[in-house]
């Protein structure tokens, strides 16, 4: 077995203010990456500028990150902390614009390379990348996954490299002004997370040590994800469990629920947690019906009875989306030519497990 988290992580309020001097110490410039909005009304931003001018650190703001962001963003804002000396790079807010900041790390420090360099199986080295969630689903601040839309494919992946970030500052401070829809299909990435890294080939005692506790943080605030009221605790617990899953997907990688999911996100505009959370009842299904050992005891540890009770929580919080005949099976073509999420699955998964698990929805 083999448990490697090389990520600094303070999970505390006030996070980054307090240890802003250990993260201005990582270089001279800082390329700040965030979303057009999120990273300024949570209020990360202002703490970021704030810890780097503190410490007389200069920075260049790159807000420009969309919802799942494409390969030609990250050359964009690549190309600007090229020319403008970044030697290293800060991500703020959600997984798009976390994920963005790896390869953005990547790409920079490689100055002289394309594009073509990230989906390559290339030793390579990145700038430094510290991480600030402001939702609680990708567990990003940990992984070392950037997962960006490929419009030459016309889906989602992840790039070839893997890049942990050097430190992570957690603060529930920046979730209290969460639209709810957002906190609760983050929180539902998070649980996606935590099932598919337990119910996983590549799952070992380490893996699974991080799952099953992040789980039982994660069934404490199951309430208050379906009743859609969250209070600062519930906030922290809920980063909690998503830092947790990020730590085993790390290990394991994600299965069949992400597979799928990265069809609906790019063709219907689903967002991410929620396009995760409805093949989630689905594969667990067919984890009973193989009989997967700790199949009932993972369950209760998230904080259900049963299949059914899963499967009507995640009817209860997602709102229905129309998966036609012929999406049913453009999800089960791309899955089928997609060996590494096959390879996830800890049984022989044939096309028609796959229709099950779409149709389980349905």
């Amino acid at each position: 077995m083999e448990f490697y988290i090389p990520a600094k992580i303070y999970h505390e309020d006030g996070a980054v203010l307090k240890h802003s001097s250990e993260i201005a110490s990582l270089g001279r410039k800082a390329l700040i990456i965030t979303g057009r909005s999120s990273a300024v009304k949570t209020g990360a931003l202002d703490d970021i500028i704030k810890a780097l001018e503190d410490n007389n650190t200069g920075y260049i703001l790159y807000d420009k990150i969309e919802e799942n962001p494409s390969v030609s963003t990250i050359m964009d804002a690549a190309g600007i902390g090229r020319s403008q000396g970044a030697d290293f790079v800060i991500g703020a807010g959600g997984g798009s614009p976390m994920d963005a900041a790896k390869a953005v790390a990547l790409m920079v420090q490689n100055r002289d390379t394309s594009e073509d360099v990230l989906y390559k199986p290339l030793k390579l080295k990145a700038l430094p990348v510290v991480e600030i969630p402001t939702t609680c689903g990708t567990g990003s601040e940990v992984t070392p996954y950037a997962i960006l839309t490929r419009d030459d494919i016309k889906t989602k992946q992840s790039i070839s490299h893997k890049i942990y970030p050097v430190l992570a500052c957690i603060d529930a401070k920046y979730m209290e002004n969460a639209p709810v829809s957002l906190v609760v299909n983050t929180a539902i990435d998070a649980l996606g997370h935590l099932a598919e890294s337990y119910f996983n080939a590549n799952a070992t005692g380490y893996s699974r040590m991080a799952s099953i506790y992040g789980m039982e943080k994660w069934a404490a605030n199951r309430g208050m994800v379906e009743a859609g009221e969250f209070t600062k605790d519930n906030y922290n617990q809920l980063l909690f469990a998503s830092t947790l899953a990020g730590m085993a997907i790390s290990h394991t990688g994600t299965s069949l629920p992400h597979g799928l999911s990265y069809y609906l996100t790019y063709n219907k505009g689903i967002p991410h947690g929620k396009a995760v959370g409805i093949f989630l009842p689905g594969y667990l299904a067919f984890m009973e019906k193989n009989s997967m050992p700790g199949y009932k005891e993972a369950v209760a540890k998230m904080g259900f009875k049963d299949t059914m009770d899963f499967a009507g929580f995640i009817k209860k919080c997602l709102p229905d989306v129309c998966i036609t005949n012929d999406d049913a099976e453009n999800m089960v073509n791309e899955i089928m030519q997609n060996p590494k999420k096959l390879l996830s699955v800890p049984f022989k998964t044939r096309e028609e497990d796959i229709r099950d698990i779409i149709n389980y929805y349905r």
